[in-house]
């Protein structure tokens, strides 16, 4: 195989879930690195896989809900680990938790999450994972029976485990996160997490004491009944992925299925809330 790889740079807004829609559609191509960039994402392709038409058929990219815009350039002799280097910096939440790659030094949080940033999300820098790390720090999750929806990279699910919590599902519905949730699971010696490629169906039949969801508004919205009808009596769900002003329609949708809220954190307009069965 070549060393010579062709690299898209996209600029996407709105940012976070058009990212999220464009790794997954373009990973069904034969892109196969992607890293995060201040307006978008940026994707590689090694050049015997490419052609002119690579991108005809991304449909998110006829989408009137997102603006993209792209250039390309012909890249020789990519250094993936200095790429993942350049795009990912470590985060430490509260100095209790410190989400790193192995790049990066360890410090002394209680809570040493070795993540190897093969891709650009839920590695703990968007504002979200941070407030369900938060959210996990403040619990006592010892022998919970735990779910971690739309894992991405299996952060929440890892840290859950080192609090203690056993068995934990961790669910996700791109390819590339159930992988990568894999690798990171064995890369910080978990032994109690299952990693499903899947979405909300796979939930029939099963029960969890927590719940944890951080997708967005209209899957939180469209399968909040999964997610009750899957918790125990007493049981905590905490979600995140949605704005502010997506509170109203979270709020009525929790409570409406007989949950109590508990708890809203909030960083830079996004939030992360927290209800009881």
């Amino acid at each position: 195989m070549s060393n010579i790889y062709i690299g898209y740079h996209f600029t996407i807004e709105p940012k976070e879930l058009g990212s999220e829609i464009l790794i997954a559609q373009l990973g069904e191509k034969a892109f196969e690195s992607f890293t995060e960039t201040e307006k978008g994402i940026s994707a590689f392709v090694q050049k015997d896989l490419w052609d002119e038409m690579i991108l005809d058929d991304i449909h998110i990219l006829q989408s009137d809900e997102f603006t993209i815009d792209y250039t390309f350039e012909e890249i020789e002799q990519v250094n993936w680990n200095e790429e993942w280097e350049k795009n990912f910096e470590a985060i430490d939440v509260d100095g209790n938790c410190h989400v790193r790659a192995p790049f990066h030094p360890k410090t002394d949080a209680e809570f040493d999450i070795l993540i190897e940033p093969k891709m650009s999300f839920g590695t703990g820098h968007h504002e979200t994972t941070h407030m369900m790390i938060q959210h996990l720090l403040e619990m006592d999750v010892t022998g919970m029976k735990t779910l971690d929806m739309g894992c991405g990279t299996a952060i929440l699910a890892i840290l859950a485990e080192m609090k203690g919590a056993k068995p934990i599902d961790a669910i996700d519905i791109d390819n590339w996160c159930y992988l990568n949730s894999i690798e990171n699971a064995e890369r910080n010696n978990c032994k109690h997490i299952t990693v499903y490629e899947g979405e909300a169906s796979l939930l029939t039949d099963k029960k969890y004491d927590l719940i944890i969801a951080n997708i967005n508004r209209n899957i939180l919205l469209n399968d909040m009944q999964s997610y009750v009808d899957s918790l125990n009596p007493g049981g905590t769900l905490l979600l995140s992925g949605f704005y502010n002003e997506d509170i109203p329609f979270i709020d009525s949708s929790c409570k409406e299925k007989g949950l109590t809220y508990v708890k809203k954190l909030e960083r830079n307009n996004w939030v992360s809330l927290k209800y009881v069965n």
